[in-house]
């Protein structure tokens, strides 16, 4: 960038005769294997989409998953590393009836790229490799190009309502009382704008993730899988009319829900294996979204309502793990030396 001075300082301990790290080991391994399940499952997206900007979409964020899987690979390859796994073709089955509809898809897009982004963003300050690193920044470069293609998308064919308008402060305001910090009773500020965006944020990823688990609970095989996915369902639905109703209070708009997207086929185009990891994988991810809206809320009653979610999200993904690994499905990421 021409408004920073370069410093021109090469280092041998950075370059790529140096091993991996465990922050790259661990970094490339979670980037690869998340890849490998959006392959599949946006390969199967791809087979039954008629609207041509939305194929379009697809069909670049398939691109980029096999091209970050392809870098990585090469990466592995040169390490003596061993590839996971991760999810092939026998995790697919194209024959499947139609899941969702084509306006389900970019939002489907934008809520796995946030969570994609999310992984190669936070690699960018601890890894040190320079090819490693300039591998992430790629990533997260790509990746926001694809997250604007999608919200281009959204709002043109309008399958998704503007943020909240708030008004434009007057002027700098400071803090002043200790009542700030209520939202239980007495005198309840209006949310600010940093509240408002994270309300919206989730209910946009909750939507989304609501919607795609119905479509997995409909087609599931597992009776266990099947009941872990229904109270799934239940705690999303219950976390998405809380936040609604903390904007709608205040006469704010919020995402809609998008369950009408959802065919009625009960005919699974998934293997359990790759419907549970993903739930798994995701509810996850909401951990790092809600620990984020508690890091700038400032009222006591968001605060709440993230730490209940965030409890009950960790059981979920706890009971998930359990069962894959009693199904022998869950890989291992790299691990340290086990000096016992």
């Amino acid at each position: 960038m021409d408004i920073m001075k370069p410093i021109n300082i090469s280092s041998k301990e950075l370059d790529e005769s140096q091993p991996l790290s465990s922050v790259e080991m661990g970094k490339l391994w979670v980037t690869y294997f998340g890849n490998s399940m959006s392959v599949q499952i946006l390969t199967y997206f791809l087979h039954h989409c008629e609207d041509e900007h939305i194929k379009t979409l697809l069909q670049n964020g398939l691109t980029l998953s096999k091209d970050f899987m392809q870098r990585i690979e090469k990466v592995f390859e040169a390490e003596n590393f061993p590839v996971p796994i991760g999810f092939t073709k026998d995790d697919v089955n194209l024959g499947a009836p139609r899941l969702y509809e084509d306006t389900f898809y970019p939002h489907y897009l934008k809520y796995a790229a946030k969570a994609g982004l999310s992984i190669y963003a936070a690699a960018l300050p601890i890894v040190m490799r320079e090819d490693i690193r300039e591998f992430f920044v790629y990533a997260n470069q790509c990746t926001t190009i694809l997250l604007g293609q999608i919200n281009n998308v959204l709002f043109e064919k309008k399958l998704i309502a503007k943020p909240p308008i708030i008004p434009t402060p007057k002027g700098p305001d400071y803090i002043k009382e200790q009542n700030y910090l209520r939202g239980f009773i007495g005198d309840i500020r209006p949310l600010h704008a940093l509240e408002i965006t994270h309300l919206y944020d989730n209910i946009e990823n909750n939507t989304t993730s609501k919607a795609l688990l119905l479509g997995f609970y409909q087609t599931v095989q597992d009776e266990k899988i099947k009941a872990l996915f229904k109270r799934g369902l239940d705690m999303t639905e219950k976390s998405v009319k809380q936040y609604i109703e903390k904007l709608h209070i205040e006469n704010l708009p919020s995402p809609s829900y998008i369950d009408h997207l959802v065919t009625t086929s009960k005919y699974p185009p998934f293997s359990d294996k790759i419907m549970l990891f993903h739930k798994v994988d995701m509810f996850s991810m909401k951990i790092r979204s809600f620990g984020n809206s508690l890091a700038v809320n400032g009222r006591r009653d968001l605060s709440m309502l993230y730490g209940r979610t965030l409890i009950n999200i960790g059981l979920f993904v706890d009971d998930g793990a359990n069962i894959l690994i009693d199904k022998g499905w869950m890989e291992s990421p790299p691990k340290a030396f086990d000096r016992e």
